[in-house]
């Protein structure tokens, strides 16, 4: 809900996602989220390693940061898709099924472009 902070809700989250996919181990964080407290935490849900992703203090105006680029170009894949430019769902079930229609219809453009028959 709204009235948690995002680091504090991360542990919950990655309970919630250990279900549906147990193998994930390594978590990318941006600066937000460093510190002990969230580390105490994901070291009682399982064995993760938390990798934080942050501006260096050198930096001068916009840089691009590692991994950073590949959770901002998915969002703006999936922005292309009318459906999920906003968000009009009203269950998760519908939301996570439109999401995977989405991903579906990028894999088999990009596919199709290297395949041509």
């Amino acid at each position: 809900s709204a009235d948690i902070q995002d680091r504090d809700g991360a542990a919950a989250a990655l309970k919630t996602i250990l279900r549906r996919w147990p193998w994930l181990r390594h978590i990318f964080a941006d600066g937000g989220y460093a510190g002990p407290k969230l580390r105490a935490v994901l070291c009682k849900v399982a064995k993760f390693t938390l990798q934080i992703v942050k501006r260096t203090d050198k930096a001068k105006g916009f840089e691009v940061l590692p991994r950073r680029w590949v959770v901002e170009r998915t969002f703006a894949w999936l922005g292309r898709c009318r459906r999920m430019a906003k968000d009009w769902e009203k269950s998760i079930a519908s939301a996570e099924a439109w999401m995977l229609i989405a991903h579906i219809r990028i894999l088999t453009r990009r596919i199709a472009r290297y395949h041509v028959y």
